[in-house]
């Protein structure tokens, strides 16, 4: 059996590689990569949005993005996951900046026009899940090049040379940029733990 990330399926050393699946570009094969990696692009994209329901919106629209510009895709070490970690980022933050002008929108609104979500209350409820949005909120802040090298390497759990090889920098710069993200995030968030020690 091959390495896996967490949430991949285990993959058969028998199997085809995403390489080979990529390049017969049919359906049946593109169903395999799906199968094979849905499960981590959630898990990626929850780590990103604290939401699980926004995490299988971006779960789909990487994959429909993936069939869509099939024929653009980059692998990295023979694997698709990169690729579609570094989507899911680029929809994660579309979608952080579009909740955002919708939350603003709303502070516009009358306050007895509004009725609050049910959802939404039992979301914010949630320790873990309003820690996690603060940290994900302070990440969202660093500097594009640290805030990149996080998503891969601490949120997405990629090696730090795949990580590398998908960003187009040396393996030296992305232990940088985490190296200086911790130090920045550990200020920020001096009682929120998660993914910065």
């Amino acid at each position: 059996m091959r390495p896996s990330w967490e949430g991949a399926a285990a993959v058969r050393d028998d199997a085809p590689s995403d390489a080979d699946l990529w390049a017969r570009g049919d359906e049946h094969a593109f169903g395999e990569l799906y199968d094979r990696y849905a499960e981590a692009v959630w898990n990626h994209a929850y780590r990103l949005t604290a939401s699980w329901s926004t995490a299988e919106d971006l779960t789909s629209a990487t994959f429909l993005t993936a069939w869509r510009r099939r024929n653009e895709m980059t692998l990295v070490r023979d694997s698709a996951l990169p690729w579609l970690f570094t989507v899911t980022g680029n929809l994660a933050r579309s979608e952080f900046r579009r909740k955002a002008r919708f939350s603003r929108l709303l502070l516009r609104v009358p306050r007895n026009d509004v009725q609050r979500d049910h959802a939404d209350e039992v979301a914010s409820s949630l320790d873990h899940e309003s820690r996690l949005s603060r940290v994900l909120a302070a990440v969202e802040r660093l500097p594009r090049a640290e805030r990149e090298a996080v998503e891969l390497v601490l949120l997405g759990e990629l090696p730090v040379a795949e990580a590398a090889e998908a960003l187009g920098v040396a393996e030296v710069s992305v232990r940088s940029r985490i190296s200086r993200a911790r130090t920045r995030l550990r200020k920020e968030l001096a009682d929120d733990t998660l993914g910065v020690e």
